[in-house]
This record gives structure tokens, sequence and C-alpha cells, in this order.
């Protein structure tokens, strides 16, 4: 199933970007754990539309309302899920565009796909509103990891070829990337992301967008979580980050500046302190060898493609006259999606470190926060 990712746990997401509603369900989920509504609404505002001037206009509260799953606070163990309403639909900004794909978009494929029939307003199910129900999961599993002593903290690390300060892969500023959630642009460096959102707002004056890089860290990673092959950390990610809409690249570590180095110079060395415990001098690779966990942070980085909505005339066809024409997009859309992506980058690692953690028997059930009533 398409919109369907499993395995010890099992994430469903729903919904279309001008329907009434989108959201998700999430199971399997450990019963009896302490989560935090307010937490969970205070994490999805950083992705929801209309709260920034370098976003989409459109304005969403995303809000969710919790169906199921949860009671008194607490994990029930059952499914969970959660709707968001759609309450800010301009669905006449796409009517013209129904029978002329928008270059970038899945317009066409999706159209092929599913003759038709597929609900176009907004993107339908192929939009990154839909992201926001991941959001909602990825919320609840953070708070559980974060009980485990596994952090999971993303920045944006390039937007139009600006980068962000450099983190050390080994020893990450963890003071410094807590602060980048309560951030309204989330960057390390603040000056650098004044020169980011000067980029964004030229594209945006020039009619156009532009694309970037988000890093993320998961900090506390046990040694021994992850399975060889198709189990392993990075391909278990990888069949969850590429799902993203807009995303066309993942890389761990230094990728890609590792491809031309030698096994000399990109080699991980594990040492013993003076207290006999294990610490590295390096970590290129990126915190996983074998798809397992090494006990170093996993570091990897997500690109993601500029916006396909923009307002220049660009050229595409007509279904119904089979002819060349020019499209001119409308409507309120991101000239930059990486700032509000970077909460989708976090809930993605959360919820396949907390998937990871229980399928290698290295999740702790008795850690649940307050006591259940």
């Amino acid at each position: 199933m398409s919109s369907f990712w499993a395995n010890h746990l099992h994430l469903s997401v729903f919904g279309e970007s001008h329907g009434p509603g989108i959201g998700a369900t999430i199971d399997q989920l450990p019963p009896g754990q302490a989560i935090s509504y307010e937490e969970i609404k205070a994490f999805m505002h950083r992705r929801a539309p209309g709260h920034f001037p370098w976003a989409t206009k459109r304005k969403e509260s995303d809000i969710p309302e919790i169906l199921s799953g949860f009671y008194n606070s607490h994990t029930t163990g059952t499914p969970m899920t959660a709707l968001i309403r759609n309450t800010d639909q301009r669905s006449q900004d796409y009517a013209k565009l129904y029978d002329h794909p928008r270059p970038g978009h899945a317009d066409l494929s999706g159209n092929v796909r599913y003759r038709g029939a597929n609900d176009k307003r907004g993107g339908g199910h192929f939009s990154g509103r839909i992201t926001a129900g991941i959001c909602f999961a990825g919320s609840v599993c953070l708070q559980i990891l974060r009980r485990q002593g596994i952090e999971i903290y993303a920045h944006i690390h390039t937007i139009a070829d600006i980068p962000d300060a450099e983190a050390d892969p080994v020893n990450p500023p963890l003071a410094d990337l807590r602060a980048v959630k309560d951030k309204d642009f989330p960057v390390l460096d603040d000056a650098q992301g004044e020169k980011m959102i000067a980029a964004v707002a030229a594209a945006r004056d020039d009619l156009d967008s532009v694309g970037g890089y988000i890093e993320c860290f998961v900090l506390g990673l046990p040694v021994g979580v992850g399975d060889p092959m198709f189990g392993g950390l990075e391909p278990r990610l990888a069949s969850f980050v590429y799902a993203i809409p807009a995303v066309k690249s993942l890389s761990f570590g230094d990728a890609p500046a590792i491809f031309s180095r030698r096994g000399s110079e990109n080699n991980d060395s594990a040492q013993f302190d003076e207290d006999g415990r294990i610490t590295w001098l390096s970590n290129h690779n990126g915190g996983a060898d074998g798809g397992i966990s090494n006990g170093q942070p996993l570091v990897f980085r997500t690109g993601f493609k500029p916006a396909s909505s923009i307002s220049l005339p660009q050229q595409t066809i007509s279904f119904s006259s089979r002819s060349n024409k020019t499209v001119t997009i409308e409507g309120r859309h991101d000239p930059c999606i990486v700032p509000r992506a970077v909460p989708v980058v976090e809930s993605a690692a959360a919820i396949v470190i907390l998937d990871a953690l229980l399928s290698s028997g290295k999740f702790n059930p008795e850690l649940t926060g307050e006591t259940a009533e």
C-alpha cells in the first residue's frame, strides 16, 4: 500500500490538500507512554503554513484531533489516529491547471496513474501538506525516544548555496541544536540565516524558488540498533525520507566528500579513553557500520529541490486538446520549502529510530514518564 509504511511500527497517512482533512494513524506504539498534547501542537506549529514571511500565505492551525489510541495523556497501545482539518483552501486557484499539468509536480504522472480520478486540487494526496500527519506521528515518537536518552535535532544546512555553521559530527553542539527548534528560522548561525532569508525573498520577487539541504543528528543512540542489509538504519531511513515530497537526495556522514578520499582518510577509528570507554577519532561515515549504530551520532543530510510551484510562465501540455501550452501558476506557495521541512525530517528520523529501537530489543518499556492513571 503506497501510503502505508511498516516494520515494527505501522504508519498510514491519509487525506488530500484541499479535502476536509488530512491525518495519520500510527500503530504498535508501546503502551502507557506519557505524551504531552501541548508539545505535539508546538512541534506541528513549526511546519504549519501561513505563519512565517518566507512561507506560503495559506494559513492553517494544524491542531490535531486525536481520535484513538490516547487516553489520560498516555498511549494505549492501540492504533493512534489524528485528524487535522483543512480550513483555508482556495481550490479555484487550481481550476485551470486540471487540464494543464504543472511542471515538476505529479499532475501528469498522477493523472495517468489514477486515470484522471485523483483529487487534483492543490496537488491532492501528492501535496506536501500530507506531511502534517507525519509530524503528528513524529512528535509522539520524539517524546518517547527522549525518555530512552535519544534526541533528534535538524537544522537548515544550506539554502541557495548559503551554508549554515558547521556542526562537529563527533561532538555536536547540543545546546545550539536544542535551541534551533525554538527559532522561527531553524539555523545554528542566525547571521547565515539572514542571508538565506534574503535569497528566498529574492527568488520570490523573481517569481521563482530555491532549494537546499537539511542536516539531522540522532544523539544518544546506543550501539547495536539496526539490522544487516535491508533492515539497516540507512535503508530504513531512505525508505521513509524519500517519501517526503521534493526530496531528491539522502547522504550519510560526510558524503559526497567521502567518495574522493582514500580509505585511510575516511575510516573512523575507535579508541579507549582513560576510563575505558570507547570513543572515536572521526565520524566520516555518519554513525552506522553495516547498517547498525556504532554509538556515534547518526548524521544524515536530505536534499530538497526548488519548490515546483513558481509564478513564471512555463511550458506544459493540454490533456484535452493534446497540444503544447504555456501555464502560469497562481495561488499561494512556498518560494523555499526547506525551513518548514526541518520538523518533517526530524519526524521521519524519530519514527524510523523508534521502529529500529523496538525491533532491536533495545527499548526499555519501563521508561514511560508519568504514571498512567
